[in-house]
């Protein structure tokens, strides 16, 4: 009898904080479905020795009467933290980067709806290995998607030696397969290229990022061998590399326009250099699409007075882009092996008016 009466006690209380929208613990609904908080716990974290029927059967309950897991006990008891890491060292122009901000928000929505959340850790570039070793050692995240990717890359191959769950945006040189997400860099860099021969430059410059970054050096490739399909060999000071900032771009653009030959045509592998390349040609009193060409991998956002609408080669629906590493981060945990988790987007040529035909 003091068993029946403990237990309805329980069914009260937990009855009556569904009712106030008070949070019901696994004691409370343990007792509600008369099974022992083992059997509940094990059947909400999917272990096999738990019946379907009494996994349904709880976790039913658990949604009706507004169970929420402890998530430290939840932690102690599968080692799981329901959480996937983004170490990043931002900088400043990275949150004004609406394809940024929409990888994001996509990866957000892809894992909410599997009940993760997405955690970023800001890191800086110095110590950016220090935090993967501290956040993989101390098991805070269960995965992570690793940005803007290495040709040689040794965030890769320590989560690889780790064996740590991990998904690159962006490819790299690793020995053993690793699951990817990436836009087609070469193909890209070649769609900027091919339009530029086809209105009749033949002095195209190029301005990139560190050709460490991997989809720097894959634009680069393509960059080159969209010119070598033209017959046209492109004079060293052409391809200007440097830091990944708007003062890079006015310093790259500058060079260039100093030469005693400068280009026609530029094509620009980013959308943060861009930013300085277009205040370097306003400051010297150049207008591109009638003085110069410009297209710029990733866009510009339009800017209040600005008469130019960018040329570019777009990576379209970043947000679905932003789906996809959550499925592919969701299929690795799942135990899907890392050499069937790779997905390559194309990307596509927005035509603009920065881009105009060379008058001979």
């Amino acid at each position: 009898m003091a068993l029946w009466c403990r237990g309805a006690g329980f069914a009260i209380t937990a009855l009556i904080n569904c009712w106030f929208g008070v949070v019901m613990n696994l004691r409370q609904l343990s007792a509600l479905l008369k099974l022992s908080p083992t059997t509940v716990s094990r059947a909400l974290n999917g272990f096999p020795e738990v019946s379907a029927e009494t996994r349904e059967r709880v976790r039913e309950a658990a949604a009706q009467h507004g169970y929420r897991a402890n998530t430290v006990a939840r932690r102690l008891a599968t080692g799981r933290t329901d959480s996937i890491g983004v170490i990043y060292p931002f900088e400043p122009t990275d949150l004004g980067d609406p394809v940024f901000l929409d990888i994001i928000a996509g990866l957000t929505e892809g894992l909410g709806e599997a009940g993760l959340d997405l955690v970023i850790v800001s890191a800086s570039r110095e110590n950016e290995m220090d935090t993967y070793q501290r956040v993989v050692s101390a098991g805070r995240v269960d995965g992570l998607v690793v940005a803007r990717t290495l040709v040689v890359d040794p965030r890769l191959q320590f989560l690889q030696e780790k064996g740590f769950p991990f998904v690159a945006h962006g490819r790299s040189n690793l020995a053993q397969p690793y699951p990817w997400f990436d836009y087609d860099n070469e193909v890209g860099m070649r769609l900027a290229v091919e339009r530029l021969l086809s209105l009749g430059h033949r002095r195209i410059a190029s301005i990139s990022a560190p050709l460490a970054l991997n989809f720097a050096a894959q634009r680069r490739t393509g960059f080159l061998a969209g010119l070598a399909e033209g017959d046209i060999v492109c004079p060293a000071d052409y391809l200007v590399e440097g830091d990944l900032t708007p003062q890079y771009g006015v310093e790259a653009m500058q060079r260039l326009l100093a030469l005693a030959e400068p280009p026609t045509a530029v094509v620009v592998d980013n959308n943060v250099a861009a930013v300085g390349v277009m205040q370097c040609l306003r400051h010297a009193g150049l207008r591109a699409g009638h003085d110069i060409s410009v297209i710029v991998f990733g866009g510009l956002p339009s800017i209040h007075g600005e008469e130019t609408n960018i040329s570019a080669v777009l990576q379209p629906q970043p947000r679905h882009a932003g789906h996809m590493l959550a499925r592919l981060m969701l299929d690795r945990l799942a135990g899907r092996a890392p050499a069937d988790l790779t997905c390559l987007w194309e990307p596509l040529l927005a035509e603009g008016n920065s881009t105009t035909r060379l008058v001979s």
